[in-house]
């Protein structure tokens, strides 16, 4: 008589061998959407002083445009499932869920969106909402602000770690600061006496401008230019009488995407018209994340602005 399966011959498919070989191939089909291949870090350390296990790491929400662009860059765009407004580049990122300004976040809106990490840029708020994303079950990483290349090497490794991409992250990270090293030794060749004072606005109603500490004034300097703000930390605003005191000889703004600010706009201002600025029309506009995202692609924007401040070399 023909023995049954448990007593005489087993079925090929129940051979221990068989069954492991099995179980490998099932896991390496679904490792791409699971995250076996780029495992994140069991744990980081954020700009916070924070211990953070990233998890999975594959349904990404990203708050900041330089955060947006490294994850990119590190080949994982794909995991990102919504962004800040401030986050344009590259063009993909713009057909993204937006979960608007960074630093009005709704908590709710956040959640719902069911992200599995967030990677947060360290000035994301409002502090109360920061409080509570905390405290949800979804792992947050915030990420340094830092304006130096310094800094850019520590967000790219933080960022590449929490995602598994350490080695793709050493990579980027080299290329990134080698071309920032060069385009600033280009900027350190212009002698002092050639230097322009540039100051940077945020808008013409309060003419809030730049001091030191910001992101603005580290792309002047690096560029070639000086700030005659820098007597004064973070954003101030600057008087009539204080303008005509810095005489600036460029003044450095972000494009509203609408095709402005124009020289004529900003130059009508009463306390920019006595401007040395003024009388040469000399008016500098670029991309906000472009200019003062310290990313991937400053070694750029310092190109930009250094050849828009001297373009005879």
């Amino acid at each position: 008589m023909q023995g049954s399966v448990g007593e005489g011959r087993r079925s090929p498919w129940f051979q221990p061998g068989r069954i492991l070989a099995v179980l490998f191939l099932v896991l390496s089909v679904l490792a791409p959407s699971c995250g076996f291949k780029a495992l994140a870090a069991e744990s980081v350390v954020d700009a916070l002083g924070r211990t953070v296990a990233p998890g999975p790491a594959t349904r990404i929400l990203t708050l900041g445009s330089d955060v947006t662009e490294i994850v990119h860059v590190l080949g994982a765009g794909e995991r990102i499932i919504a962004v800040d407004r401030g986050s344009k580049y590259p063009p993909e990122v713009t057909e993204k869920p937006n979960v608007g300004y960074r630093r009005q976040l709704s908590v709710e809106g956040l959640a719902g969106l069911r992200p599995d990490l967030i990677l947060a840029a360290e000035d994301s708020g409002p502090p109360e909402a920061v409080e509570v994303l905390m405290s949800l079950a979804i792992p947050i990483v915030f990420v340094p602000q830092d304006n130096t290349p310094e800094g850019i090497d520590r967000k790219i490794t933080l960022i590449a770690a929490s995602l598994g991409l350490e080695d793709k992250g050493k990579a980027v990270s080299a290329e990134v600061l080698a071309a920032f090293k060069a385009a600033a030794e280009l900027s350190e060749k212009i002698p002092l006496e050639r230097r322009k004072k540039v100051v940077f606005f945020h808008g013409l109603v309060k003419l809030s401008a730049a001091g030191t500490g910001t992101a603005a004034d580290a792309i002047i300097r690096y560029a070639g230019g000086l700030n005659p703000m820098d007597v004064v930390q973070g954003y101030k605003a600057a008087s009539e009488e204080k303008l005509v005191e810095m005489a600036p000889d460029v003044i450095l703004m972000m494009s509203d995407g609408k095709g402005g600010p124009t020289p004529e706009h900003v130059f009508s201002n009463r306390a920019l018209a006595a401007t040395p600025a003024a009388a040469n029309k000399a008016l500098i506009v670029l991309d906000g994340a472009y200019m003062i995202g310290f990313g991937p692609r400053t070694s750029d924007a310092i190109r930009d602005l250094a050849k828009a401040l001297y373009p005879e070399g």
